[in-house]
């Protein structure tokens, strides 16, 4: 297993469906730190529109940032997934956390609506969600974040990740 340093702590971002969750817990464990999925941070009143396929706007993604980053600076060292849309998003995580690496989960829109279309059970449903995810998408620079392509297979694209912590 990898040793990761205990100041690091990564950001799986990318639209619904890219594989956030599952790149992110299998590179938790690979690295021996806990895995926080953003989406257990969401408000009631936020899950209830995403259930009702009404796209969160920026004022309701507030508050949820705002414990995304209680959580950044409050853990020695983590995995999150998280979508971090936004520039300004990704820019609110790092003020409350400068040191964290974003990876970013890259995939079109043909492949990220099959791969939601297997999904049960997640309140996320709708072409019209996803449209509105990847209109609200500002990919981030090779600056910003390492871009990984999820058209691969998941062993790949974790191979990938921890090339990019190494």
């Amino acid at each position: 297993m990898c040793n990761v340093p205990k100041y690091r702590k990564v950001v799986v971002m990318g639209v619904s469906g890219c594989g956030k969750s599952l790149i992110g817990a299998q590179l938790a464990t690979k690295l021996s730190v806990p895995f926080f999925d953003a989406d257990d941070f969401h408000s009631e009143s936020n899950i209830r529109k995403m259930a009702d396929s009404i796209p969160l706007n920026d004022d309701d993604r507030k508050g949820w940032l705002d414990e995304l980053g209680k959580l950044l600076a409050r853990e020695s060292a983590l995995v999150l997934g998280c979508s971090a849309l936004k520039q300004r998003y990704r820019e609110r995580l790092r003020q409350a956390e400068p040191n964290v690496l974003f990876i970013y989960l890259e995939g079109d829109f043909a492949t990220i609506k099959q791969r939601l279309a297997g999904r049960e059970g997640h309140y996320f449903k709708g072409d019209d969600m996803l449209h509105s995810q990847f209109a609200q998408l500002e990919p981030p620079t090779s600056d910003e974040a390492v871009a990984v392509p999820i058209d691969q297979p998941p062993a790949n694209v974790l191979r990938q990740c921890m090339d990019a912590i190494d």
